[in-house]
């Protein structure tokens, strides 16, 4: 799902360390806190010499290419709250030789996916002095949600950590941030809370960008969505640790998000390691999994988790049996191997049929992740040995095709295109059937320049702390 280990080279070159301190968890009733001090790493840079260090290589010179006039396109005149989710703190969570984090979680699973294990590294933002503000937060929301809680002793914040979702110790599948907090009359217990704002990888947010803002340019009310004025029904397959949808669900109002796991091992580890809520998972038939939150939960998800219905299910049997109708639908679907299953792409296969049914008619939006390494593999001084550390990339255009085929039809009015994911080998596959085809002047300019209007006009209304228009405007390619 993500890039392998290979891309490490690429972490070391765009940034530096600081803070190497360590919040670990231990059993699950107690924790430990240990500082080793303040440092920086030196970064040298060496030509490469491998295969994975090529890579790493084409892969920057990618991202430093292909701006073209959009590069003098400004974004809109705001003071951006600090994206704590930047590529410049991927060396945090990355890992290194001097740190390989700390394993909390680690168990085989029963559904292809391999080891899965999850690794915690400390996070150096937010820094300490604001770390009061949060603790704020949630003593407002003691009161709010369950007065009286707070009375034997306030929630207090023990740190913040990035969590690493791991398939067989290589394939890095999702990162999240995550707060550590305690009740200060009982301090031998740790609360984890994910950080919905924080996104970590760059293929996370090329998905978000890309996907609402064309369905935002396909006369969808997604202004009403956001203040909760109307519904919009989202359904994720793939869940990870969680953290597109959580995202989704916090930052829309009136998102209904409905995620889609094969693998039992995965949710638990995004509930218990990972700070997704354990409120918002679903039985088969609908029925809340829990009989009632925790306390704890509903201080700090209320609002949230009623519109998050996490499932257990294969997600051609979900697909299939359903009958909802989605305005928006993301796939990231990644197995053990990093590969993308035939199942859920081949042209003849039931799962995009069914999908087809399930996706709204006039502005239904669909976002699929997909490894790009297509057009590196065509270069001859790329040694073949690529193939193999991302084996999807040759089936790239083929998934390109079935899915604009299959969702909006050879001559039909919808739109598919793809853009490159900056820093990493990934391309986002977007099929819209709402943008309108018709006037004389539809060309690949034009459906630049509606997205780049909808992009400014979203990070505002939105107040994303990263721009839309660095996800869009990398290797922007019509299907």
């Amino acid at each position: 799902m993500n890039p392998k280990r290979a891309f490490w080279w690429y972490g070391t070159l765009i940034g530096a360390r600081a803070d190497y301190g360590y919040f670990r968890r231990g059993a699950p009733t107690s924790a430990t806190f240990t500082s080793l001090g303040n440092g920086v790493d030196s970064v040298v840079a060496y030509p490469p010499s491998s295969p994975y260090q090529l890579l790493f290589y084409l892969m920057w010179c990618r991202a430093r290419a292909g701006y073209g006039y959009l590069r003098r396109i400004s974004t809109v005149a705001r003071r951006r709250s600090e994206d704590e989710g930047d590529w410049l703190y991927s060396s945090e969570w990355w890992g290194s030789d001097s740190d390989d984090g700390h394993t909390v979680l680690r168990s085989t699973s029963g559904k292809g996916n391999g080891v899965v294990s999850v690794v915690a590294y400390h996070s150096s933002r937010p820094s300490r002095m604001h770390w009061s503000g949060m603790e704020r937060w949630l003593q407002k929301r003691c009161e709010e949600v369950h007065p009286g809680y707070g009375d034997g002793g306030k929630l207090r914040i023990l740190g913040y950590q990035w969590r690493v979702l791991r398939f067989n110790d290589v394939t890095r599948q999702s990162t999240a941030k995550v707060m550590a907090t305690y009740h200060e009359n009982m301090p031998g217990v740790v609360y984890l809370m994910q950080q919905p704002r924080c996104l970590a990888v760059p293929y996370v947010k090329s998905m978000i960008s890309a996907g609402l803002t064309t369905i935002a340019s396909c006369n969808f009310d997604i202004i009403s969505a956001l203040q909760g004025k109307k519904n919009m029904h989202i359904l994720c397959i793939g869940h990870g640790g969680g953290s597109l949808p959580l995202f989704l669900a916090s930052q829309i109002q009136g998102a209904i998000v409905h995620i889609v796991e094969i693998d039992p091992l995965v949710i638990s580890a995004s509930i218990r390691a990972m700070g997704f809520p354990a409120c918002s998972l679903k039985t088969q038939s609908g029925d809340q999994d829990v009989s009632k939150p925790e306390t704890i939960d509903e201080i700090m998800w209320k609002g949230i988790h009623e519109r998050i219905c996490l499932y257990e299910a294969d997600a051609e049997e979900f697909v299939v049996n359903s009958t909802n109708i989605y305005d928006m639908i993301f796939v990231d679907a990644y197995d053990g191997d990093d590969i993308f299953p035939h199942k859920l792409w081949r042209p003849d296969s039931t799962f995009l049929k069914a999908l087809s049914n399930r996706l709204h008619p006039k502005h239904g939006t669909v976002v699929v992740n997909l490894h790009s390494d297509s057009d590196v593999l065509n270069l001859d001084t790329v040694p073949s040995a690529l193939e193999q550390i991302l084996p999807m990339g040759k089936y790239v255009s083929q998934v390109c095709g079935a899915y604009k085929d299959l969702l909006v039809g050879k001559g039909g009015s919808g739109l598919a295109f793809t853009v490159a994911v900056p820093w990493v080998c990934n391309t986002s596959l977007v099929v819209c059937r709402g943008f309108d085809k018709d006037s004389e002047y539809f060309n690949r300019d034009f459906v630049i320049n509606t997205l780049i209007s909808k992009s400014l006009e979203l990070e505002y209304v939105m107040d994303l702390p990263f721009s839309c228009l660095e996800y869009l405007k990398r290797g922007f390619i019509l299907v």
